[in-house]
């Protein structure tokens, strides 16, 4: 997986040059003491290094340096998987650019595209539209709400009929 990930960070960052399209418009701004903490994933779009993961959630935690502590889990063959990396704010990008190192020297781009107001959910990406993730801090997403994000997410451009269901145990997120 080590060389998997650090594989698509340094295709992530080159395949950015090969799209024609403007680079997406994030959300406006993100406050991230609000936006630490756990969230689970509902949707992504299908990558290699993640393939076989379900129950996959993301941890952040900022870090008195001014970066974030990112951990990401998921469980592959009943058995669980973890990476944990780093995040940089882009400067005057109001938070919602980041770049994410989960192994020296290379960086991935995260880009919060749309928000909760709340922080009840999020929706990420890469500016090259090839990465998307559907976020929550519980699972399952209301059907409406999931269809709101889809829809702001198509009008960026991104190819949402891509998107997939993370797989997850119903008994580990009670409703």
């Amino acid at each position: 997986m080590t060389c998997r990930l650090a594989g698509y960070l340094a295709s992530a960052g080159l395949l950015s040059a090969c799209t024609s399209l403007p680079p997406p418009q994030t959300a406006p701004s993100v406050d991230l003491a609000r936006y630490a903490g756990p969230w689970y994933e509902i949707e992504s779009f299908p990558n290699w290094f993640q393939g076989g993961c379900a129950e996959t959630k993301a941890e952040y935690t900022p870090r008195p340096d001014g970066r974030i502590r990112v951990v990401n889990t998921c469980e592959r063959g009943g058995r669980p998987v973890r990476i944990e990396g780093t995040a940089r704010v882009v400067p005057g990008s109001n938070n919602s650019k980041l770049k994410v190192r989960f192994f020296w020297p290379f960086e991935g781009d995260y880009w919060v595209l749309d928000l909760d107001p709340a922080y009840r959910w999020a929706a990420v990406g890469h500016p090259n539209r090839n990465y998307l993730w559907i976020l929550a801090r519980q699972r399952p997403l209301d059907p409406e709400i999931l269809e709101g994000i889809r829809a702001r997410l198509a009008a960026k451009n991104y190819d949402v009929s891509r998107l997939r269901p993370t797989p997850f145990s119903k008994q580990n997120y009670p409703q």
